[in-house]
């Protein structure tokens, strides 16, 4: 049998081999930032040492369903926190305060008590919006932002009440993951993985880690008005990724009069579609994400 040590590994006569363990990739850590409020925000910070890049789930999301994107961008040589927003996972889950100013101010208060430096905001939904909205608020925050599926067109006034419907019918508790994961994925497993893993166990179940009335009320701004004029304050480059659904799937939520807007008003913008992904662009296809998120920072 061949030694399974070669000459140079195994040493010479009479010493000791040191076998080395391979290195398994870091872990995030929690860190805890108060808001101004007294909100008690959860971020997971994936560390690194590069260029800062803070991660904003959607409506409903949280931080874990951007671990691919995160570990990929710290290996890359960024330092990546994911947050996760007022009333979702593990921050705090009955806010009173769910205006589109709120989460503008938490974004403020995470990137101020963590030390980040002109962070790259990247964002998806309602997470892309925030930080379209925290651009505006305080254009020298970040140097740049990736939205995923996230304009500033306004709500359809129904949305509310679909979104709270479509809570109301979720079998909860999931009997097991695998039950959640075929559900929320809506034949997509990539899709089911990501909301799946944002669940809780209790009761002899899996529960959502959120409530569906703070949902529903963090959208009364969206539905309200659009935000046209705060897209056209953005002065930092922006990439925005759409979904494109293909053999018949449905595609995301940005439509092409909002994107050819979105265009006209920020003539530098980039734009790019993912063939074959919805709204869940970054569920679906991280890989492609990431590549884009890395050409377009150069």
């Amino acid at each position: 049998m061949a030694d399974p040590l070669s000459s140079s590994e195994r040493g010479e006569p009479g010493e000791p081999v040191e076998l080395v363990a391979p290195v398994e990739p870091a872990a995030p850590v929690e860190r805890v930032v108060v808001a101004r409020d007294g909100v008690r925000l959860s971020c997971r910070d994936w560390g690194g040492a590069g260029a800062d890049v803070l991660l904003l789930h959607g409506l409903a999301g949280h931080a874990g369903e951007w671990d691919a994107t995160a570990r990929a961008l710290r290996d890359a040589g960024h330092r990546v926190l994911a947050l996760d927003q007022r009333g979702h996972g593990s921050s705090e889950r009955q806010p009173e305060d769910v205006s589109r100013a709120a989460y503008v101010a938490d974004v403020v208060s995470v990137v101020t008590e963590l030390g980040l430096r002109q962070p790259v905001l990247i964002g998806q939904s309602l997470g892309g919006h925030t930080a379209l909205l925290t651009a505006a608020a305080h254009p020298e925050l970040p140097r740049a932002l990736v939205l995923v599926e996230a304009g500033p067109g306004g709500s359809e006034p129904g949305v509310q009440a679909g979104i709270a419907a479509w809570f109301a019918d979720w079998p909860v508790p999931f009997p097991t993951r695998e039950a959640a994961v075929a559900y929320l994925g809506g034949g997509k497993r990539p899709v089911g993985e990501g909301w799946a893993s944002g669940l809780e166990e209790r009761d002899g179940g899996l529960w959502p880690r959120f409530d569906a009335d703070v949902m529903v009320r963090s959208l009364d701004d969206n539905v309200a008005r659009a935000f046209w004029d705060e897209w056209a304050a953005i002065t930092c480059p922006v990439l925005a990724v759409l979904g494109q659904g293909g053999q018949g799937g449905q595609g995301g939520i940005i439509g092409a009069e909002e994107y050819a807007e979105m265009a006209r008003l920020l003539p530098g913008l980039h734009g790019v579609s993912v063939p074959g992904t919805g709204h869940d662009t970054h569920l679906e296809r991280p890989e492609v994400l990431h590549s884009l998120v890395m050409g377009f920072l150069g």
